[in-house]
C-alpha cells in the first residue's frame, strides 16, 4: 500500500473533525452539535450528492458499465448478508445476527459522501450512476436479514416482506437520495447552475461539521461497544475490509473507470447505521441495538475511512 496515500488521508480535514469528535467525548467535554443542525447537515449531504449524481448521470449514456455496476452491487447487497449470517449466528442470537448481516449488506450514505471528498482530493472522477447503485444496495439487505430470521426461528409474525421493502424504500434518506437523483436528473444545466454554489461550494464545510458530529457519536457508543467482547471488534474489522477488497478486485470485470470501481468497492465495505436500525425496530424489535449500531458507526465507519479507502484503492490501481 502506498504509505504516501495513507498519510494524506489521515490529515484529511474531514477525517480530524471525526477525530476530534471522539476525543472530546473522551476529555468529557460539553461539545455538542445541536440535533436539529445534525439532522439539517444529514438532509443537505443527502440532497447535495444525490442532485449532482443525478445531474451526471443526466449526462451518462447507459450502457453495458451501468449495467455492470448494477449487477455488481445488488450482488454485493445480497451475498454480504447471506454468509456474514452465519457466521455471526454462531456467536450471537439469531435475531442480532440477522440484524448485524442487514447492516453490513447495506450501504452508508456518509461513508459513500467521505469517499467521494476522498477521490476529489486524489483527483479521480467516479459517474453520477453510482449514486443510483447506492440507493438500489439499501433495501436488499434489509430483505434478506429479515427472511433469515424468520427462517430460523419459530415466529411467523411480524411485518409482511411487502411491508418491509416498501418502508426499506420510503426510509427518509433513501427516498431523498433517490429524489434528488431525480430531479438532478430532470433539471436542465442552466437550472442547476442556480443552486451550485449551495449542492458544490458549502459541501465540503458541511461535510466536516457531520463527521464532527458523528465522531462525538461514536465515541459515545465506544463504552457499550467494548461490553460485547473480541467478536464483534474483529467481525468489525475484518469483514468490511474482505468485502471491500474482493469487490475491488471483482469490480475489475464489471467496470472500467477507477472512480466507479473504489466506490462499489467502499460501498461493499460500509455498513448502514441509518436505514437498517429504522427498519430494524419495526421489522425484528427484539434484534439489540445496541450492537449492530456501535459495530457500523464506531469501529466500520471509522476503520473504513482512515485504513479501507488507501488499501482499496491500492488494490484498484494495481490490476
Amino acid at each position: 500500500m502506498d504509505l504516501h496515500l495513507l498519510a494524506d488521508n489521515l490529515t484529511n480535514p474531514a477525517l480530524l473533525f471525526f477525530l476530534l469528535g471522539v476525543l472530546a467525548v473522551q476529555l468529557k467535554s460539553d461539545l455538542r452539535i445541536p440535533q436539529n443542525s445534525s439532522k439539517f447537515i444529514s438532509i443537505y449531504l443527502l440532497f447535495s450528492i444525490g442532485f449532482k449524481g443525478g445531474q451526471e448521470l443526466s449526462h451518462s449514456t447507459f450502457n453495458a458499465e451501468i449495467m455492470g455496476a448494477v449487477a455488481l452491487g445488488l450482488l454485493t447487497a445480497v451475498a454480504i448478508p447471506l454468509y456474514t449470517f452465519f457466521i455471526l449466528k454462531r456467536n450471537f442470537s439469531i435475531y442480532d445476527a440477522g440484524a448485524i448481516a442487514a447492516a453490513y449488506g447495506s450501504v452508508s450514505a456518509v461513508t459513500f459522501v467521505t469517499a467521494g471528498s476522498f477521490l476529489e482530493m486524489l483527483d479521480y472522477q467516479f459517474n453520477g450512476y453510482m449514486v443510483a447503485v447506492m440507493a438500489l444496495m439499501e433495501a436488499p439487505a434489509i430483505v434478506v436479514g429479515v427472511i433469515l430470521i424468520r427462517f430460523f426461528t419459530t415466529e411467523r409474525e411480524g411485518p409482511k416482506i411487502g411491508s418491509i421493502i416498501k418502508h426499506s424504500l420510503t426510509n427518509g434518506s433513501v427516498l431523498l437520495i433517490l429524489g434528488s437523483l431525480c430531479i438532478g436528473y430532470l433539471a436542465n444545466e442552466e437550472q442547476a447552475q442556480g443552486i451550485k454554489p449551495f449542492t458544490n461550494d458549502l459541501f465540503k464545510g458541511f461535510l466536516a461539521v457531520f463527521l464532527l458530529d458523528m465522531g462525538i457519536s461514536s465515541g459515545e457508543k465506544l463504552n457499550d461497544f467494548i461490553k460485547h467482547g473480541k467478536f464483534a471488534l474483529l467481525f468489525s474489522l475484518f469483514i468490511p475490509l474482505i468485502n471491500g477488497c474482493a469487490v475491488a478486485w471483482l469490480s475489475d470485470y464489471f467496470v472500467a473507470e477507477a472512480g466507479n470501481r473504489f466506490m462499489l468497492a467502499i460501498l461493499a465495505a460500509s455498513a448502514s447505521y441509518i436505514a437498517v436500525p429504522a427498519a430494524m425496530k419495526i421489522a425484528v424489535p427484539k434484534a439489540n441495538p445496541g450492537l449492530f449500531l456501535p459495530m457500523a458507526l464506531a469501529v466500520t465507519f471509522p476503520f473504513n475511512i482512515t485504513i479501507g479507502m488507501p488499501v482499496f484503492l491500492t488494490i484498484i490501481e494495481s490490476t
